[in-house]
């Protein structure tokens, strides 16, 4: 499937009905969603792989993966996120697994399966400070590779962070586009810059 495709598919993709701006509730736009699971496909990373998204909101990236031919598992804590991402991932006929657990708790460790590649979009620490860490913490006990969307100048923080158990192999500059959606928000539309990190075990 081609890039152009896949996104288009992607914007059928509903988001959030009543987003949170504690948990950092944005929709991944689905330019953005589309170029970081075409570019994990094209590096053998997603057709034929399990793939596993953590934090999958209403399911952008998990339905990608599963487009281009994953066996996809997605994990998330809101029932509400997981119930729209179900809706979903049936409207594109998508069979994806949905996990209900937060993945700071001790028992997400066992119900979260080993994959070959984790996918995510994990929150940039607006609200609540360092609230990837337990994102690339978990991805590492999990795959050997991770894609994953995260503020542009995180590289060197997310390498000192997971220094001896994982390095960044390739980067890529993108833009995450988020429209008006709460009370502080004093533009119809901001465009934050970003990165699609690619991390590798070590």
């Amino acid at each position: 499937m081609k890039l152009r495709q896949l996104e288009m598919l992607l914007q059928r993709v509903s988001g959030f009905d009543n987003p949170c701006a504690e948990r950092e509730q944005y929709q991944t736009p689905a330019p953005l969603a589309a170029r970081l699971i075409h570019m994990a496909m094209l590096a053998g990373d997603i057709t034929d792989r399990t793939v596993v998204d953590l934090g999958c909101g209403t399911g952008i990236l998990a339905i990608g993966a599963a487009l281009l031919g994953a066996e996809v598992v997605a994990v998330e804590d809101d029932m509400e996120a997981i119930r729209i991402a179900e809706a979903n991932a049936s409207d594109l006929g998508c069979s994806i697994r949905f996990i209900r657990t937060d993945i700071t708790d001790e028992e997400a460790i066992t119900l979260i399966p080993e994959c070959d590649t984790v996918i995510m979009n994990p929150p940039f620490g607006a609200q609540t400070e360092h609230a990837d860490r337990p994102f690339l913490d978990m991805a590492l006990m999990k795959t050997d590779v991770i894609y994953g969307i995260f503020n542009a100048g995180s590289g060197p923080f997310i390498t000192e962070y997971i220094k001896g158990r994982g390095e960044i192999t390739a980067s890529v500059l993108a833009g995450l586009t988020i429209p008006r959606t709460f009370w502080f928000h004093t533009r119809d539309r901001h465009e934050i810059p970003v990165e699609i990190h690619v991390i590798r075990r070590t």
